[in-house]
């Protein structure tokens, strides 16, 4: 599976794996592939430098980045208070409302109330890039198009690449010319924020359109081997996998859980048609599980969602209460259609071995059918 983007960036694989789990990220580094950690959770920067510190010192020396989220056309000042003053009485009403009739507790007094994922704001997002750029991180990509022209000329002066997920061949032609290094087409099927169309059809596009100009990775429906060969068959130098790593025994966000949470709990459940694309976690379009939440806003009485980061901000301390409330059928998730293949909790370690040998194994059978 060596491609010249593996060797770019010197990797076994070709196989970047997004996830807001350091320890996946590192784990997938480890596993000879780029673990790019999620960084939109960090309302507080030292935090984020102490994570990365930690990447730094648990990924045996092997490249890692950065995931970003630096939106184009939303308030991107003032505290968290001033913003929550542009949220409708009845938006918080009808979260309030919908809380109590899904039956989730309240929160307990020793815990701290969320105020809002400020990762959301451009602001806080380019100070996870002076951060980021203070340790060893080989890739810095942004998840809403492409980041400014200075933090662009920022991230090349370290020597680090730029990516930019793209849903069209437009906003993949936008990111080049912009002077992204890595486009990452992602299909319709991708878990989170998505455009409208699919990867078989979105991959060849984007590699046509700018392939000569910028490396593509395949983005959306990806979980086995004989997918990461498709890819590469469409002319993707890569895979670019986010919701395969989600019921990996790594995944954790702060403490170590007991057994499968909640969250993992309903993913393993699910089907590949048990997927949903809606405003209601961020404001943008992202395809989320579904669940008694997402089908509570999808009733005629909802209120249309909030732009970003409004509707962040509106739902974080509900999506704070749906995580400690332990309900499985009531969790508030992104994932992609590929959750039908997640099946039991592994090692990343375990899931990549298979990526590995279903990849192997597809080219034996495709090389089979010479004449």
């Amino acid at each position: 599976m060596r491609t010249d983007l593996a060797e770019k960036f010197g990797v076994q694989y070709p196989i970047f794996g997004f996830t807001p789990s350091e320890h996946v990220a590192a784990a997938i580094s480890r596993a000879g592939g780029l673990g790019v950690l999620g960084c939109v959770r960090f309302n507080d920067p030292d935090e984020l430098d102490a994570t990365l510190t930690w990447m730094d010192e648990n990924t045996d020396g092997k490249p890692y980045g950065v995931d970003i989220v630096m939106p184009a056309k939303v308030p991107t000042e003032g505290a968290v208070v001033d913003l929550d003053k542009l949220i409708p009485a009845e938006h918080k009403a009808f979260v309030n409302r919908t809380l109590d009739e899904l039956g989730v507790p309240p929160l307990s007094d020793d815990v701290e109330h969320a105020t809002g994922v400020l990762g959301w704001l451009h602001s806080v997002a380019r100070s996870h890039v002076d951060v980021a750029l203070k340790h060893r991180i080989s890739l810095i990509a942004n998840a809403l198009g492409s980041p400014p022209k200075d933090v662009i000329d920022l991230a090349h002066e370290k020597g680090v690449p730029v990516a930019a997920l793209a849903g069209a061949v437009d906003h993949a032609r936008s990111h080049v010319a912009n002077g992204v290094d890595i486009v990452i087409a992602q299909g319709y099927e991708a878990g989170g924020h998505t455009g409208e169309i699919a990867s078989m059809v979105l991959v060849p596009e984007i590699v046509d359109a700018v392939g000569g100009d910028a490396a593509v990775l395949a983005a959306g429906g990806i979980g086995s081997g004989r997918q990461v060969a498709a890819a590469l068959a469409l002319g993707a130098s890569g895979v670019w996998m986010g919701s395969y790593w989600l019921t990996t025994s790594e995944y954790r966000l702060g403490a170590v859980a007991e057994g499968p949470t909640s969250v993992q709990r309903a993913l393993l459940a699910a089907s590949s048609s048990d997927t949903v694309r809606s405003r209601i976690f961020s404001g943008k379009p992202a395809r989320l599980l579904k669940t008694k939440w997402t089908e509570a806003w999808a009733k005629p009485d909802a209120p249309e969602p909030l732009p970003m980061p409004l509707q962040n901000i509106l739902v974080s301390e509900a999506h704070q209460r749906i995580s400690a409330g332990g309900d499985s059928e009531v969790v508030a998730m992104p994932v992609g259609q590929i959750v039908g293949r997640m099946n039991e909790i592994r090692p990343v370690a375990e899931v990549m071995a298979e990526l590995i040998e279903g990849f192997e194994s597809t080219l034996s059978r495709l090389d089979g059918l010479k004449n």
